[in-house]
């Protein structure tokens, strides 16, 4: 009988060591689980950042493209401006004698079809 129970100690004992063996194993799982999500995160969070600055460049690029083509636009409404005021006081003069001679230079004449009643 003694060797019987020992017997069966002994399978207790393995039993028990087994259980604390899985124990173990279920504990260094979920440690490992917990580390590999914490990795996801942080891998995550080095791509959004890297992609956030990629954005912004090409946001600052494509805003300064237009910022560059306002200026421009601008710079080119000015000169137009410029040119037109410009051309406004050259003509203005030559304009004016035109038009006051037109107005008050009247040659009285009969017109064509004009019929003299008889």
């Amino acid at each position: 009988m003694t060797s019987q129970s020992q017997g069966i100690q002994q399978l207790l004992q393995a039993e028990k060591r087994a259980k604390d063996k899985l124990e173990e194993a279920k504990k260094r799982k979920g440690k490992r689980l917990k580390q590999a999500k914490e990795e996801a995160i942080a891998e995550i969070d080095h791509y959004r950042l890297q992609r956030e600055k990629e954005f912004r460049n090409k946001q600052t690029n494509v805003m300064g493209s237009r910022g560059n083509l306002s200026a421009k636009i601008e710079e080119q409404t000015t000169e137009t401006i410029r040119n037109l005021t410009s051309s406004y006081h050259k003509n203005m003069e030559s304009m004016m004698k035109k038009l006051l001679s037109t107005i008050c230079d009247i040659n009285p004449e009969v017109h064509p079809n004009f019929r003299h009643a008889v």
